[in-house]
């Protein structure tokens, strides 16, 4: 089994490559999230072996990155990743000019404000209990399972659970049923953080394959047969970040399979209500099968600081969850659940302004694309981005050269587990079409810088998250 280093850097990416390339290759793995602080590398003779590259390139390039602050080194030792004592956290000194696209969510919805005012009474009406919610308030767990039910999933109240977001939504669920060692199939590409929650729980990560055009369902399938993974981490609509969205044959399939082989399908409902023009509604997952076990969130078509999300799960499941919950917190905050009940009532009118907002973002999107020779947007039917194909394996060069530009953008590889998909590029259509309009403007610019090889080291790159 090669190392965790080898599997990100991707093999076939550093093939023949020269140690300051491969210095800068993981030098732009540490800064992007990929290999976390701490994390110890493959000593010199084994990284040279897995790369069939000599011992003194691996340990020039490892010189290279303690020279720049990137690992720490022990003589006779372990090589670990570091940060630069002067690299700056990320928004701390935050340069007003940068414009981020590792951020794909929209401001808030113009109804926000006015559904605050409107949740005080029932805020105020709270007082007199502990302020403590573990399953999440009565009334918003129905909401929820309203909208199940209108989207074709019958559901209950007590089957949901309403959680501090999606990502919280996922750790409590990886915490009650997780098992180390176990395997956990994904897609590729998918939500990064997603991928590390997985790993933190000590998972081994099994990937199948998605693209623009869908997935590979007869991959999927043979994948959950001949592995039989303990859980399956799957985003069926408008996935991110291809935009797909996965028949309703294909899911019942999925489920019917998954539940045969004993896999628990974790399915990430965070985007499901961002439509621009799909033209159909496909049925939710849990329809299918008691094994399914879905996250949603109010924080792309409200929010994002709106920390409001909800599992919902057979009642044996939510047992659970419950049972393990208060090692970690004591539930959801009042405030953020009267404000979603309020949000839930007017769904129609926010999901409208939603897709209203996706389809200027899209629109100015396509413009910049159009621009850049050897380009190209897929259709983009709903969602927060489009995975964009820039005609060759330079995602990461590209990610280094735009930060000189003052643009903040992951590379392809930031949402996979092995270091692949240098080709692709996930761009937001969640901006207003005057920021993306700079923003793509920047990014020509440094698709040129590129081109031409005048891109430089980005030393300043900084550890973002993926949102």
């Amino acid at each position: 089994m090669g190392s965790r280093l080898v599997e990100q850097l991707g093999a076939h990416n550093v093939a023949g490559a020269a140690a300051s390339v491969l210095a800068d290759r993981i030098r732009a793995l540490v800064l992007d999230g990929r290999l976390t602080v701490g994390e110890r590398l493959p000593s010199e003779r084994a990284l040279a072996r897995e790369l069939r590259r000599s011992r003194s390139t691996i340990t020039r390039a490892y010189s290279l990155l303690e020279d720049d602050g990137y690992v720490t080194r022990l003589h006779g030792g372990s090589t670990r990743v570091a940060l630069p004592h002067d690299h700056a956290a990320p928004g701390l000194d935050a340069d007003d000019t940068a414009i981020d696209l590792s951020i794909a969510s929209m401001d808030s919805t113009p109804g926000l404000y006015d559904a605050t005012v409107r949740s005080l009474p029932r805020l105020a009406a709270l007082r007199g209990t502990s302020g403590y919610s573990l399953q999440g308030l009565p009334e918003l767990r129905d909401a929820v399972a309203q909208r199940f039910r209108e989207r074709g999933a019958p559901t209950s109240a007590e089957e949901i659970i309403i959680t501090s977001g999606a990502l919280n939504a996922v750790n409590l669920i990886l915490t009650a049923i997780g098992r180390r060692g176990e395997r956990a199939l994904v897609e590729q590409p998918t939500f990064p953080h997603a991928l590390e929650a997985l790993h933190r729980h000590g998972y081994r990560l099994v990937p199948t394959p998605v693209d623009v055009e869908g997935w590979d369902t007869r991959h999927l399938n043979e994948t959950l047969l001949s592995t039989r993974p303990h859980v399956a981490y799957l985003i069926p609509d408008f996935h991110n970040p291809t935009g797909a969205t996965l028949p309703d044959e294909d899911r019942q399939r999925i489920v019917t399979t998954s539940r045969n082989v004993g896999t628990h399908l974790i399915v990430d409902e965070t985007t499901t209500e961002l439509d621009i023009d799909r033209g159909w509604a496909p049925t939710p997952m849990a329809a299918s099968g008691p094994n399914v076990i879905t996250v949603g969130s109010m924080s792309k078509i409200a929010w994002g600081g709106m920390r409001i999300g909800w599992i919902r799960a057979e009642r044996s499941v939510v047992a659970r969850l419950l049972a393990v919950r208060p090692s970690f917190e004591l539930g959801t905050a009042l405030l953020e659940q009267c404000i979603a009940i309020e949000l839930l009532t007017e769904m129609p009118a926010l999901t409208s302004h939603v897709g209203r907002r996706l389809r200027a973002g899209r629109a100015a999107v396509e413009a910049g694309v159009a621009g850049i020779p050897g380009w190209h947007m897929p259709r983009t039917p709903g969602g927060l981005s489009a995975w964009v194909d820039i005609g060759g394996p330079l995602s990461t060069a590209l990610s280094l050269a735009a930060r000189e530009r003052q643009l903040i953008l992951p590379p392809g590889p930031r949402f996979t587990t092995g270091g692949v998909l240098e080709r692709r590029l996930r761009l937001p259509i969640t901006l207003p079409p005057d920021r993306t309009a700079e923003a793509m403007t920047r990014l020509a610019l440094a698709w040129e810088d590129v081109r031409k090889g005048t891109a430089s080291r980005a030393d300043e790159l900084e550890h973002a998250a993926v949102i």
